[in-house]
């Protein structure tokens, strides 16, 4: 039986999850599980994949790392179904799995896909008041620029045809080096050495590091998607105070402004917490009535649930009742704005990139089904003619 990875949470692990399977290939009947803990939720999901991947692979060597193997430690490496952590730090470095070496061509092998998944920079040094990360990650710490062309270099080799910049604080890559540069500065180099590299998109971004130079980029440069998934977490300012965010809601919705301004096609994807401690019914209405003025259709709603350690975790508490049914609301809004925004989309020509099962993301990452008979991988122009689904179709 061979190497098996199971990816939860951000795309930073995901990203990660790659390159371990690569770093690993040469394994054999081990079962590495990329935890989670950025809510209790995804604590009792990772809980849950062990569970699973020890069912079905009894005899496998089965090691947890990430995020989770970190927060919670003692909790999982006391299920019986693990046999072993290894540290989110250290998971990088093939001494901490003690596996053999791979053969000499092994590291030459890359898995053929569409889109790659380039960590730029790992860690965060903020303290928002809600969050376990920076438990789990340690302080930010950023890669150089020579090390992520390196990276893309093998994805676009493997073909992708899109890039998409990951890290736990992407808008911090350099803040902890002291060269001054900014993400701005990457995206450039980036562009500058793939002048073929047909897409570069962001992961998640904190509107307040964004940097002059990479909002000029947004806005001039075609091969940066019109797509930005923002990290707000409120829409009210006082509860953005208590999570101790370093924006306020003018702010976020000025950023959106001013890009949509130059980029019309712009698609606004944003995380959201409901039933923060301390959210009243004007607080959630607040949160709520942010997702129409920003027109965010790509919505992670996360109910809140306190991380022990934090100090969100020692505030007044909303009953669990009320935070589901805030989520609720909160997910069927962004259900609402995007059903519009879909609707938006038809009769307009779309560039999509083809994935895998006959369908693929336009620019703005708007989904679409493709007709039969497109390679994934080619950027074709659909123009929708209508919905089905949730998804474009000509």
């Amino acid at each position: 039986m061979t190497l098996e990875v199971h990816s939860l949470g951000c795309r930073l692990n995901l990203s990660e999850s790659e390159a371990l399977r690569t770093m690993l290939g040469s394994a054999q009947d081990l079962v590495v599980v990329n935890s989670c803990a950025v809510t209790s939720e995804a604590v009792r999901q990772t809980r849950q994949t062990i569970r699973r991947a020890r069912k079905a692979r009894p005899d496998a060597r089965l090691i947890v790392t990430g995020c989770a193997a970190e927060v919670e430690r003692e909790m999982l490496g006391a299920m019986p179904e693990v046999d072993g952590l290894v540290a989110n730090a250290a998971k990088m470095d093939r001494r901490a799995w003690n596996v053999a070496p791979p053969p000499s061509t092994a590291l030459a092998e890359v898995r053929s896909y569409t889109r790659g998944f380039v960590q730029v920079q790992n860690g965060c040094d903020h303290s928002c008041t809600f969050c376990v990360i920076p438990q789990g990650r340690g302080p930010s710490r950023s890669r150089s620029i020579a090390e992520v062309l390196g990276d893309i270099t093998v994805h676009l080799e493997a073909g992708a045809r899109e890039i998409v910049l990951t890290g736990v604080d992407l808008t911090s890559w350099c803040a902890d080096t002291p060269r001054g540069a900014r993400l701005g500065t990457l995206c450039e180099a980036i562009l500058a050495r793939f002048p073929d590299l047909p897409r570069l998109r962001l992961s998640s971004i904190d509107g307040a590091e964004v940097d002059d130079r990479l909002l000029a980029l947004i806005l001039a440069d075609r091969r940066m998607m019109p797509h930005v998934h923002l990290s707000l977490q409120h829409g009210n300012d006082l509860i953005l105070k208590r999570m101790k965010r370093r924006h306020s809601r003018a702010d976020a919705v000025a950023l959106v402004s001013r890009l949509r301004d130059g980029r019309p096609d712009l698609s606004v994807g944003a995380d959201l917490i409901a039933g923060f401690p301390t959210e009243d019914e004007a607080a959630h209405a607040d949160n709520l009535s942010v997702i129409a003025d920003l027109g965010i259709v790509h919505g992670h709603i996360f109910p809140f649930s306190p991380r022990p350690g934090t100090p969100a975790a020692r505030m007044p508490q909303n009953a669990p009742a009320t935070v589901k049914s805030r989520a609720a609301e909160l997910r069927e809004k962004v259900a609402e704005v995007r059903k519009a925004w879909l609707a938006a989309q038809t009769g307009m020509p779309l560039w999509v990139l083809a994935e895998k099962g006959g369908t693929g993301h336009a620019e703005n990452f708007a989904p679409v089904r493709l007709p039969g008979g497109v390679a994934p991988g080619s950027v074709i122009r659909v123009t929708p003619t209508r919905v089905v689904e949730g998804i474009l179709e000509e």
